[in-house]
């Protein structure tokens, strides 16, 4: 690491340079306001659209490049940034988020002598005392943290049956850094959400704070450290599976002990054969962790890139390894509202309803309520027509070039709207995209939807049950309108009889019997089409059942279809 760069965060580390990192922010991101307003507000009122459109993707690219220099000098949360809004393909457009995919942890480690001091104060004793070692050179240094490996006392050791151990420290004072980089964030996205072009396609304050709320956890070690133990207990009896024990007695907020567990790089390919383990037997087993973790488990690794997942040869064992996970700060759940919301975007994508996937999208809140939808219906809509129906080995033999000129066509109308998936969705897409890429670079020939596939179908078993529980309250509900409508009906036209509502016109009463029969038929359609689905679902698992709301489905279709014939 080149030492002017050492020397900059040094600098903008320590506590009386505060203030200059706040302001230095700020006039980065004042800057590109500025240049932003310029060409994609003042010149297109000028009538010079063309100038703007013709120099925007440079502008971007330029945009992108600068913030990621400005973020690897900081260091901080800077490049926790850029790697967030690498992730925001709802919000930015490719340009801003390609270049800031490769952004990493550009900073320097910290000198030892002062991880020493901040462990020892974190412990309240010294690192002799609470260690038999540490090694002084980092396993891995980050922007928020870095990693030494150590060894536990031989009393520890005796207590917790670990020897070999890793400390993960916190940076001094990454929580003021952490602090002054949230306030000039919150600064920004106040500005943000006075700018029309920027509001009306996303809440950039909520944004911020989900940004600081995720950022808050994960230098949260206790926080982490919990996550390490839930994620142990959902694999306990899983043997493809293994998780590093937490030495809490030597784990505080900023301190974290856990087990040594280094072992196989998961892409180091050439290690794994040496080991004599297939890697290409390592991808869908990784694949199928990952989505039991989804799918399965609810309770997911958001951040499953390389570094943190390795493969542990088993002695003695029937199987020959496992995989262990490390590095827990990044955590993603699938609550039951996420569930409920996925469910009825499944339910209109099996039904390649365009209108009913954009209205359950808005339902999830994927879509701003101010959403103007019309473009999106019709590109879904049309994405169905094509796609539609296909099963995942019609998928895999379309040409390439036609799923890519449909996610150019899909992302523009995406960009154009007030569209922003929640954590939760973010977190799902980022654990996918990178188990693709683990598992493609174990085996080049790994296709993910032969591992997506069973879950789908699981999925899809279980979104039946729940449907038929659906359509047959639906049912009961639509019952209950046909017994109480007539009768509301009834009362209304008694009102009318007796006087309590005054009405001497005969053709008002006329209208009134018209209504009544009407609305019976309605109700009777209704109670028809609920009948028959419920029918038609429940049948696969009660044949009895089925057949009976099957037959009772024809009462009312009948009455459906001729009580409105005769005259008035």
């Amino acid at each position: 690491m080149p030492s002017a760069r050492r020397g900059s965060y040094n600098k903008n580390s320590g506590a009386g340079n505060m203030r200059a990192r706040y302001r230095r922010i700020l006039r980065f991101a004042s800057w590109y306001l500025a240049i932003t307003w310029w060409f994609e507000l003042f010149l297109p009122r000028i009538g010079l659209l063309k100038i703007a459109e013709r120099t925007r993707s440079k502008r971007m690219r330029r945009f992108a490049k600068a913030f990621h220099v400005l973020a690897a000098d900081l260091g901080g949360l800077m490049i926790k940034v850029g790697q967030f809004m690498s992730s925001r393909l709802d919000v930015l457009p490719p340009e801003i988020t390609k270049e800031l995919e490769g952004l990493q942890d550009e900073v320097a480690p910290v000198p030892f002598a002062a991880i020493r001091a901040a462990a020892e104060a974190e412990l309240g004793m010294s690192l002799e005392r609470a260690f038999a070692m540490v090694d002084e050179t980092p396993v891995a240094a980050a922007s928020l943290g870095q990693a030494h490996r150590a060894r536990l006392s031989p009393l520890d050791a005796a207590d917790t049956g670990l020897d070999g151990v890793i400390i993960k420290i916190q940076r001094p004072g990454i929580d003021e850094i952490i602090d002054v980089d949230l306030a000039a964030l919150r600064k920004v996205g106040g500005w943000l959400s006075h700018v029309r072009l920027v509001s009306k396609r996303v809440d950039m304050p909520a944004l911020v704070e989900e940004f600081a709320q995720t950022s808050l956890e994960e230098i949260d070690y206790l926080h982490e450290a919990a996550s390490c133990v839930r994620f142990a207990e959902a694999f306990t009896d899983d043997d493809r599976v293994g998780v590093p024990g937490v030495v809490w007695e030597r784990t505080t907020r900023r301190v974290l002990t856990l087990e040594d567990v280094t072992a196989i790089k998961i892409t180091d390919v050439d290690a794994l054969v040496a080991a004599g383990i297939d890697p290409v037997e390592v991808a869908p087993v990784f694949a199928a962790v990952m989505f039991d973790q989804l799918f399965t488990k609810g309770f997911f690794h958001a951040d499953p890139h390389p570094g943190n997942i390795f493969v542990t040869p088993v002695v003695d064992s029937e199987r020959a390894w496992k995989l262990t996970f490390i590095d827990f700060g990044m955590m993603g759940e699938v609550p039951t509202s996420t569930r409920s919301g996925l469910r009825k975007l499944l339910i209109a994508a099996a039904s390649r309803d365009g209108r009913g996937l954009v209205n359950a999208m808005r339902d999830v809140g994927v879509l701003l309520p101010s959403a103007e939808t019309s473009e999106l219906e019709r590109a879904m809509t049309t994405l169905f027509a094509r796609f539609g129906g296909m099963g995942f080995a019609e998928l895999r033999e379309v040409d390439p070039r036609e799923f890519r000129d449909f996610a150019v066509q899909f992302g523009d109308v995406v960009r154009s709207l007030p569209f922003q998936l929640p954590e939760n969705f973010l977190l799902i897409i980022r654990a996918m995209s990178l188990t693709s890429g683990v598992s493609s670079a174990l085996n080049p020939a790994f296709n993910l939807w032969d591992s997506v596939e069973p879950y789908a179908a699981q999925l899809l078993r279980d979104e039946s049950g729940n449907l038929v529980q659906d359509f047959t309250k639906q049912a009961l509900e639509t019952a209950g309108i046909v017994f109480r409508l007539p009768k509301r009906l009834d009362a209304l036209i008694t009102r009318f009889e007796d006087g309590t509502v005054a009405v001497t016109s005969p053709a008002l009463e006329k209208r009134i019997l018209r209504l009544e029969r009407t609305a019976r038929q309605v109700v009777s359609a209704l109670l028809f089409g609920a009948l028959l689905i419920a029918g038609v679902l429940l049948r696969a698992d009660d044949a009895v059942l089925g057949t009976v709301l099957i037959v009772a489905s024809v009462a009312p279709l009948l009455h459906a279809l001729f009580a409105g014939r005769r005259g008035f």
